[in-house]
């Protein structure tokens, strides 16, 4: 059987976001000032007003501006695929859909709040975005926000991806953005790390450190963040909002949905809008999965942290690993982050969500088994996920039972194939993160 696509018109397309905040059981811990230890929000020197007003907002839809949906129309709605070949390969009894996003420009999700911050950031008067990245995913999608919107837009690359993924930075520089790999000698931030560390490979906590600081010294700039952020995981709700439209066509409904975390907005968008469900009493099984390289849910305390290595953002609450933590330069590049979204730590310490790590070389032999059922190469972030949904398509097969399994698949791997020369070179090892190192950086995280 060949794989179904469900598509939905323009019309289809919701023009608000989802805001979850208007119907958790417990309200978000509060933002912690970094030096007072007292509640706060976001600094309006770095972000859009907009952006700050979303940020603490518990209006449970928000509507997106006309503009900004005539834009997002350029990929969205994005389309929903039966998965019949893979169900064949695993002679599953299992239902696997999976939505994809990387029909976007970029070819992840990240474009779906990209352009709405720089467009929010030029409302504001600004001219500038700065903003981190790890993989690239990110990157390339301010880069080709502010292009669209009209902004400048510098980005500071995790130094080992700026090594493995070269093609990340020319798309970058394709749409006009200026991308320099962290730590850089740019900033004062960077200068420290390198004056001890001249070699390091960089963290999403030092390129963000960069990222802050490069928008703090200057008032034509604000900084822009991928992931992580209430406002961020509520404009990815387009995904969620657009699945239960397409799914209900199909007549069925996910019994387990299952995503890649880093930051958690991919993952974020696609499930928040089932949430409400779950409250109600509906039986869905809600799975993050994240490298054991970088284990934040599985293994990381639940504290409030920084958000970066200099200690600039404000204290989150959040599952940690402690901000100084360096991961190791594993293939997942956007999968690094030292902590999660705090919706995402709020959703898991509710009871909610479940995590789970899956070790590199397995994730890539699962990703390798989906390309060649289903013609996609995914990226390595999102072919965490796709692991855990062979492994529970696998268990419907013992158990004989049709369980319908949602997988949120975030992009392609089309700049990722150096990693997959990798693996298929045998060159992938494992890496669990030494306990030790763990309790090293979390030691530095600050007494709250």
């Amino acid at each position: 059987m060949e794989t179904t696509k469900f598509t939905l018109s323009e019309k289809e397309m919701p023009t608000s976001w989802y805001n979850v905040q208007a119907d958790l059981p417990q309200p978000l811990p509060p933002l912690l000032h970094p030096g007072t230890h007292e509640p706060t929000v976001l600094p309006p020197s770095l972000f859009a007003s907009e952006l700050i007003k979303q940020e603490s907002s518990t209006e449970r839809f928000i509507e997106i501006p006309e503009e900004l949906q005539q834009i997002l129309h350029l990929w969205r709605p994005t389309p929903l695929y039966r998965a019949h070949r893979l169900e064949k390969a695993l002679d599953t009894p299992a239902k696997i859909f999976y939505k994809y996003e990387g029909v976007s420009p970029v070819g992840s999700h990240k474009l779906n709040t990209a352009i709405v911050q720089a467009y929010y950031a030029r409302q504001d008067g600004i001219k500038r975005l700065a903003t981190e990245t790890g993989a690239g995913q990110w990157g390339s999608a301010l880069a080709m926000g502010c292009s669209f919107i009209g902004l400048e837009c510098k980005v500071y690359m995790v130094r080992v991806s700026y090594n493995q993924k070269p093609y990340r930075r020319i798309l970058m520089e394709t749409f006009g953005a200026t991308c320099i790999p962290s730590p850089s000698s740019d900033t004062q931030a960077g200068r420290d790390i390198l004056s001890t560390d001249p070699d390091s490979s960089g963290s999403l906590g030092m390129a963000i450190s960069e990222a802050v600081e490069d928008a703090m010294n200057r008032d034509d700039t604000y900084y822009a963040l991928g992931s992580v952020l209430n406002h961020v995981l509520m404009h990815q709700t387009l995904i969620g909002l657009e699945v239960k439209k397409q799914i209900e066509k199909t007549g069925n409904y996910p019994d387990i949905l299952v995503g890649c975390v880093g930051g958690g907005s991919n993952f974020a968008g696609t499930l928040l809008p089932f949430i409400p469900d779950k409250l109600k009493g509906r039986e869905i099984q809600i799975i993050a999965v994240e490298p054991e390289a970088c284990p934040t849910l599985t293994k990381g305390p639940d504290l409030y942290d920084f958000g970066d290595v200099a200690g600039l953002t404000p204290l989150m609450k959040m599952f940690t690993l402690g901000h100084t933590f360096v991961p190791p330069p594993v293939h997942a590049g956007g999968l690094r982050y030292h902590g999660m979204a705090p919706i995402i730590c709020h959703l898991r310490r509710l009871g909610l969500i479940e995590a789970r790590a899956e070790h590199q070389r397995s994730i890539f032999q699962s990703a390798e088994q989906f390309a060649r059922a289903e013609g996609i190469v995914p990226a390595p972030e999102p072919a965490h996920a796709i692991k855990v949904i062979i492994d529970e398509a696998l268990k419907c097969k013992e158990s004989g039972e049709t369980k319908t399994i949602l997988l949120a698949l975030s992009g392609h791997g089309h700049f990722d194939l150096a990693s997959y020369d990798a693996y298929l070179s045998n060159k992938l090892t494992d890496y669990e993160y030494p306990h030790e190192k763990v309790e090293e950086a979390l030691a530095k995280v600050p007494k709250v």
